[in-house]
């Protein structure tokens, strides 16, 4: 007798478990990651500019010691920031366009505006922020109300 003349019937393979993901449980992720980035892209951009906000607060500090200074030792203010001894109408990191304007005897104002093409431009929220000085009074100025408290 050989091998082949048995008389047992043969079975079937059992049915291999396959495993892995289907096509709808990858797209299913993929969509739920494009939501969260569609959420959180938009918050992460918005606390970048708050944070390049700092930038314009720096300079106008300095500029506003600058003019003390200046003031303590002349009669009247500085009208232009080179003869406050800074050297670039930009902020340091050069996010913002410095400019002295309404400078008197008694007061001046000095406005930082986000540079037009790059990134901060798009704050519409604090795309300008200027201090004043007037009658001995310092008034924070900006595009909308709290700017300066953030």
């Amino acid at each position: 007798m050989g091998p082949t003349s048995s008389n047992a019937p043969i079975k079937p393979a059992a049915p291999r478990k396959i495993s892995g993901f289907t096509l709808i449980e990858l797209l299913i992720v993929v969509a739920i990651a494009a939501i969260l980035a569609a959420v959180a892209l938009p918050v992460y951009v918005e606390q970048v500019r708050k944070g390049r906000r700092s930038d314009a607060v720096a300079a106008l500090s300095a500029i506003q010691q600058a003019q003390e200074r200046f003031r303590a030792n002349n009669a009247s203010y500085a009208d232009q920031l080179v003869t406050l001894g800074f050297a670039s109408a930009y902020s340091p990191k050069e996010y913002y366009v410095l400019e002295l304007v309404d400078v008197s005897n008694t007061g001046y104002t000095v406005s930082a505006s986000a540079v037009t093409g790059r990134a901060q431009a798009g704050d519409n929220k604090c795309a300008r922020m200027a201090v004043r000085l007037q009658a001995g009074r310092i008034i924070y100025e900006s595009t909308q109300p709290g700017c300066w408290s953030e």
